[in-house]
């Protein structure tokens, strides 16, 4: 630990009560976590409270006529704090002239000009909005020689150092605990240096580089001996995707296997996190474990589920010391004996399940997930991607077909980018070839064929496709779905191509949601009037496509709530190939038969471009249809853990209260 850290008890101080701002936003306590862990409702609010201790240590800094001293971070998860900072410095006159930085890592090698570069990044999100120095920020160089790359980093350092070191250190997560690069096995007294990227780490950023075969294999990161030397260590994380690595990070013990537990050690860290990512934590996960709670249902349902799963017995075998043995006495002594609480939760989660997910006609619905009339429902699935309607709820999908209902689906977006090069050109050839054979004459489909060719074999990694060659994309996606709908039962008049604008830009990077997609998204809702909407929930999606559709659903949705139609409107959510429900979340689950399973995954080969290499993969090397049918069976498997019916596969769905 820099030695200068310790000497100076008065800077410590006011970090200290800096740090006190964002402490005060959150009720939440240090609980299990071994370093100072920050929880918000949503990554907005915490952003903003990351920004506003920045802006205090600014003007503080300021007032001491001193420099302040930043380390920066890339990536998504600081776009919000940035977005903060820039709009302090335009609505609230924050300068950032004593403002000098230093970025963490930079792809190597990358040229500073490049579409991926963090040059680029920095740049366009902070530095082009502010007032700081050109002369005083500073980023890892990847256009150097490799040769001169260690000297570099040397300096690099040395000028850390003669400022007087890191004032406040912003960090990110990978999915693997690494900080800046330095990945699994990084030591504690690691150097800047040039660095191997992990597997892991180059399927992430995989999508912003059109595949992993053009994704860099190397970078130049600030080594952890520098950030742990910083006065103050702030890391952010949003979403579920990253709530395991937390976990690991703050509660397990420190390992150079997850660099990110160094921060345990240092003493002036926090980690800020939104809900999502803090949501493995043991404080908020097992809150029973470590304090006196209020049992509510939704508490018991999960804390009886857990123990169940943990012991591997049914729920009908707990007994009464099974729950003292596993810290749950007091809800024993509250609503006990055992077997009473285990009947409760069985038969709860039993009424979960349902054949019928438009509802039964002519039975009880009390007991059932789904209302029983109308009989005949319009119902209305959100699928953000063309597949993931049959991905996620294929099952379901057919079944609410068979059964009698009017079924529309909306596909929110194209999924262009989704498609392989070699798959446009392929298509686009066979316009030519089809036109030739026939004597048709179309000079303008020639021209633009001629012309997505030589444009996709002189493309540069990373480069965004022409608009002819997003289209051809787009119309292969189209037709594939509309495959898949006539494969389920369904007309044309009931498939809908939405095209929401968010998502035409053509790179992995989308723009934010605007009125115009919320508009699209009513107008649709308006037309049909549906009984039921199914949507994706499913905000695991690396692509980040996921949340801005339903984000569009859920205020096209509470903007129409004063319409009558909406009255009799429920919305079910399901998830999509990345993640699955929690067994204690789930309110209907749509068990399906070996038969079934198999009619799925033909559905599911209708989108023959997104077999057999996937462009968007994700660190999960299965095809989609495979991860489907076994997150499908490992559903079905912990309802007959829990002792219910075994079947050979199950949706799930959660329901959403507007």
């Amino acid at each position: 630990m820099n030695t200068k850290v310790g000497q100076d008890n008065k800077k410590l101080k006011k970090t200290k009560m800096l740090k006190s701002t964002i402490d005060k936003a959150t009720g939440f306590e240090k609980r299990f976590e071994n370093v100072g862990t920050i929880v918000f409702e949503n990554s907005s609010m915490a952003s903003k409270a990351v920004a506003k201790e920045i802006a205090d240590l600014i003007r503080v800094k300021q007032a001491q006529k001193q420099p302040c001293i930043l380390g920066l971070a890339t990536g998504s998860t600081p776009k919000g704090l940035y977005a903060e900072l820039v709009r302090l410095h335009k609505e609230e006159g924050l300068s950032f002239k004593n403002v000098v930085s230093f970025n963490l890592d930079e792809y190597y090698p990358m040229e500073p000009d490049s579409i991926n570069s963090y040059v680029r990044f920095m740049k366009e999100q902070l530095f082009n909005h502010v007032d700081i120095l050109p002369e005083n920020y500073h980023i890892p160089d990847g256009k150097l020689p490799k040769e001169e790359i260690s000297d570099y980093c040397n300096q690099y350092e040395a000028k850390i150092e003669a400022l007087g070191g890191i004032d406040l250190q912003i960090l990110g997560i990978g999915g693997n605990g690494h900080i800046g690069f330095n990945e699994s096995g990084s030591l504690q007294n690691s150097k800047t240096r040039l660095v191997a990227l992990d597997h892991i780490t180059r399927v992430a950023a995989s999508g912003d580089f059109s595949g992993l075969n053009n994704t860099p294999r190397t970078a130049i990161t600030l080594g952890v001996k520098k950030i742990m030397e910083a006065k103050r260590v702030i890391l952010m994380a949003w979403g579920e995707g990253k709530s395991n690595i937390i976990k690991a990070s703050v509660e397990d013990t420190v390992t150079n296997l997850v660099p990110a537990s160094y921060l345990q050690v240092h003493n002036n860290a926090t980690f800020v996190l939104d809900q999502a990512a803090a949501s493995k934590l043991t404080r908020i996960n097992t809150p029973w474990l470590v304090e006196k709670i209020v049992w509510t249902d939704k508490l018991i349902r999960k804390a009886v589920l857990s123990l169940a799963l943990n012991l591997k017995k049914p729920i009908l075998m707990l007994t009464d010391a099974d729950y003292i043995e596993n810290g749950m006495s007091d809800l024993l002594a509250d609503s006990g004996p055992a077997y009473d609480i285990n009947i409760k939760i069985f038969n709860k989660l039993q009424n979960t399940i349902t054949g019928w997910p438009g509802g039964k006609p002519n039975a009880d619905d009390s007991k059932r997930p789904e209302r029983a009339e109308p009989a005949k429902k319009r119902v209305l699935i959100f699928s953000p991607h063309p597949d993931d309607d049959i991905i996620s709820m294929g099952g379901t999908f057919k079944r609410l077909q068979e059964q009698g209902h009017e079924v529309h689906v909306g596909y929110q977006t194209s999924g262009n980018i989704a498609v392989a090069d070699d798959e446009a050109l392929r298509f686009a050839s066979f316009v030519c070839d089809y036109n030739d054979k026939f004597g048709i004459e179309n000079k303008e489909a020639e021209n633009i064929y001629k012309k997505a060719e030589t444009f996709l074999k002189n493309k540069k990694a990373s480069e965004i496709d022409i608009p002819e060659v997003r289209y051809i994309k787009g119309l292969i996606r189209k037709g594939e779905a509309q495959s898949t709908c006539y494969f389920v039962g369904l007309p044309d008049s009931q498939i809908h191509f939405m095209e929401l604008p968010f998502y035409e830009t053509g790179t992995i990077e989308k723009k934010p949601l605007g009125k115009e997609d919320i508009q699209i998204t009513m107008d649709l809702i308006e037309k049909i009037k549906p009984h039921q909407i199914y949507a994706a929930g499913d905000l695991a999606d690396p692509h980040g496509t996921h949340k801005v559709c339903l984000d569009a659903i859920f205020e096209a949705v509470k903007q129409l709530k004063p319409k009558k139609f909406m009255n009799d409107c429920w919305v079910w959510l399901y998830r999509g190939a990345w993640q699955e429900w929690g067994i204690d979340e789930i309110e209907m689950a749509v068990p399906m038969g070996p038969d079934q399973v198999l009619e799925k995954r033909k559905g599911i080969f209708k989108h023959q471009s997104q077999k057999d290499g996937v462009v968007f993969q994700g660190s999960d090397s299965r095809e989609f249809w495979q991860r489907a049918e076994d997150r499908n069976k490992e559903t079905a498997d912990l309802y007959h853990e829990l002792g219910l019916s075994h079947y050979a596969a199950m949706e799930a769905f959660v329901r959403w209260h507007y």
